[in-house]
C-alpha cells in the first residue's frame, strides 16, 4: 500500500511539471481552460473538469469549455450553486452527492444532459488574493473525493492560476489592440467621406469662379487699362488654380484608395473561393454571384488603358534627366547613373516615366544642395532592381508608416507651400506613392522603401540648411553621404531570367 501511494504521489507531482510543458506555449485563454481541465480530471481520477472565471461586468461565473461538453459556454450567476457559494465564501466544498446539498445548481445538469454526483470545488485566488473563479472536478471514477485531493488540487491550481493570469492579461493586450485598429479604421472611413465631401462640393464652386473671372477680365479688357488690373487677376488665378489642383489630388487620392481596396477585396476573394474549393464543391449559382461582384466592381472603376513593352532603362532614364534639366537646374545635385546598361523591362512607357519622373523628383527634394543621388540597376535572377538613393535628410521611422498614403507630408507644410518644384524641402504628399502602389498590383512589380533619418537631425522639427558646406555637422559630402538618406526600389520582373 505504502508502495503504491508514494507511485501515486509521483504521478500527481510529475502531473504538475506535465502542466507547464502542455500550456506554456499556448495562452489563448480557450484552448488554455480546456487543457487544464482535461489535465486535472486526469490527475484527479475524475469523469470531467469546469474551471469558472469570474467577469466582472456581469457579475457571472462563466466557462468557455465543460470538459465533456463539446465546448459549450456556461454562465451562471456569480452566487449561484455550489461555484457561486465556494466562490463568494472562499471555501472548499467536497461532496458525496451533490444532490444532497441544496445548494447545488441542478438546472445546469438539466441543461447539460449530464448527472453530477460526488463533487469537489475550490476558489482560485491571483496572485494578489484577488478571486480569479472556481475550479469543479465531477464524478471521481473510483470512490470518493479525498482529503489528499483537496490538497493535491489546491497545488495544481495554484500552478494553473499563473498561466490563467498571464492568458487573461495577454486577451486584454489584444483586446485593446483590435479596439484601437477598430477606432483606426473607423477614423479612416471618417476621413475618406471628408475628403469625398469636400472635393465634391469644391468642383462647382471653383469651376464658377474661374468662368466668372475670365467674363470679368474680358470686360474689363474692353474699358480699362489692364496694367490696373492685372496684377489682381495674377494673384487670383495663381491661388484659384492652386485650389483647383488640390481638388484634383483629393480626386485622384480617394479613386486610388478605392482601387487599392477593391484590388485587396478580389485578391482575397479568389485565395478564400481557391481554399474553399480545395475542401469542398462550391455551388455553381456562388461562382456565378462572385464573378457578377467581380463584374461589377470592374465597372464602377475601369482601368485606364496601357500597352506593355519592352523598355530600355538607360535611354529612358537620360531622357528623364534631360527633360528635367532645366527645373532642376537652380539645384546643385550630382546625379550618378551606374549599371543600367542592357536592363530591358516590359511596362507601360507613360507610367513608368510618371514614376520614375515621381521619385527623382522626390530625391532631388530630400537632398540637400552639394549632395548626390544615385540610380543603380541590378538583374537578378528573378527580378530587375532599380535603386533611386539619394544621401539626403533622410525620413523618420514614424512617418515612415504612412508614407504611401497619399495623404501625408513628411514635411511641416509650412515649409514646401511656398517651394517650386524640385527646391529643398519642397515636399509633397506623396500621391505619387500611393498611385505607384496601384500600378504595381496591376503590373506586377514591388516598390520598397529603406530610410535613415539624418543622425544629426533626428526630430522631423530638426531643420536642414540645404547645403552641405553651411551644415554645422558635416565637413564634407562624403560627411553627408554617411548621415542619413533613402532608398526607393522598384523591382521589376525579370521575364527572361
Amino acid at each position: 500500500m505504502a508502495i503504491q501511494t508514494q507511485r501515486e504521489q509521483g504521478r500527481k507531482v510529475r502531473s504538475l511539471l506535465e502542466l507547464g510543458q502542455l500550456i506554456g506555449l499556448d495562452l489563448q485563454i480557450d484552448t488554455l481552460l480546456q487543457q487544464i481541465a482535461q489535465k486535472a480530471a486526469e490527475v484527479m481520477d475524475a469523469d470531467r473538469c469546469t474551471i469558472f472565471l469570474y467577469d466582472s461586468q456581469s457579475k457571472e461565473l462563466w466557462s468557455t469549455i465543460a470538459l465533456g461538453m463539446k465546448g459549450r459556454t456556461i454562465r451562471i450567476s456569480d452566487h449561484s450553486g455550489i461555484a457561486g457559494h465556494c466562490f463568494h465564501n472562499k471555501q472548499t466544498i467536497n461532496l458525496e452527492n451533490a444532490y444532497d446539498d441544496p445548494r447545488f445548481n441542478k438546472s445546469v445538469d438539466a441543461w447539460t444532459g449530464y448527472h453530477t454526483k460526488s463533487l469537489l470545488c475550490q476558489p482560485l485566488y491571483k496572485r494578489g488574493k484577488q478571486a480569479l473563479g472556481v475550479i469543479e472536478v465531477l464524478n471521481k471514477k473510483d470512490g470518493l473525493f479525498t482529503q489528499e485531493d483537496e490538497i493535491f488540487l489546491q497545488s495544481f491550481a495554484n500552478h494553473a492560476v499563473v498561466f490563467l493570469e498571464m492568458a487573461q492579461l495577454q486577451q486584454a493586450k489584444f483586446e485593446i489592440l483590435e479596439q484601437s485598429r477598430q477606432e483606426l479604421k473607423r477614423l479612416n472611413q471618417i476621413k475618406d467621406k471628408a475628403l469625398e465631401h469636400l472635393s465634391h462640393e469644391l468642383r462647382t464652386p471653383l469651376a464658377i469662379i474661374q468662368g466668372k473671372l475670365r467674363v470679368l477680365r474680358r470686360r474689363l479688357e474692353k474699358q480699362t487699362e489692364s496694367s490696373l488690373w492685372e496684377p489682381f487677376f495674377a494673384i487670383f488665378e495663381t491661388h484659384l488654380s492652386r485650389l483647383l489642383e488640390i481638388q484634383q489630388e483629393t480626386d485622384k487620392i480617394m479613386r486610388s484608395h478605392i482601387a487599392l481596396e477593391e484590388t485587396s477585396f478580389l485578391k482575397d476573394g479568389e485565395r478564400f473561393l481557391e481554399a474553399l474549393s480545395r475542401h469542398y464543391t462550391i455551388p455553381i449559382e456562388i461562382q456565378e454571384h462572385w464573378l457578377a461582384l467581380r463584374q461589377w466592381l470592374k465597372e464602377q472603376n475601369p482601368p485606364q488603358p496601357y500597352e506593355l513593352k519592352e523598355i530600355h532603362l538607360l535611354p529612358l532614364i537620360l531622357d528623364i534627366l534631360k527633360s528635367t534639366k532645366e527645373v532642376r537646374s537652380h539645384r546643385s545635385v550630382t546625379i550618378e547613373l551606374e549599371g543600367l546598361a542592357d536592363l530591358i523591362i516590359q511596362m507601360d512607357a507613360g507610367i513608368l516615366k510618371d514614376l520614375l519622373l515621381g521619385l527623382l523628383k522626390n530625391a532631388v527634394e530630400n537632398t540637400p544642395d552639394e549632395g548626390t543621388i544615385r540610380i543603380r540597376g541590378e538583374k537578378r535572377a528573378q527580378d530587375i532592381r532599380l535603386n533611386i538613393e539619394d544621401f539626403g535628410i533622410g525620413i523618420t521611422q514614424e512617418n515612415q508608416q504612412a508614407l504611401f498614403d497619399g495623404l501625408f507630408p513628411t514635411q511641416d507644410p509650412d515649409l514646401y507651400t511656398s517651394k517650386k518644384p524640385y527646391d529643398f524641402y519642397a515636399g509633397g504628399k506623396g500621391l505619387f506613392l500611393l498611385q505607384a502602389k496601384i500600378y504595381g498590383q496591376r503590373f506586377g512589380f514591388d516598390l520598397m522603401m529603406e530610410s535613415n533619418r539624418c543622425r544629426h537631425l533626428p526630430r522631423n522639427s530638426d531643420l536642414c540648411p540645404g547645403k552641405i558646406s553651411e551644415c554645422p555637422s558635416c565637413h564634407s559630402p562624403l560627411d553627408c553621404q554617411a548621415a542619413g538618406g533613402s532608398i526607393f526600389s522598384l523591382l521589376f520582373p525579370n521575364r527572361k531570367g
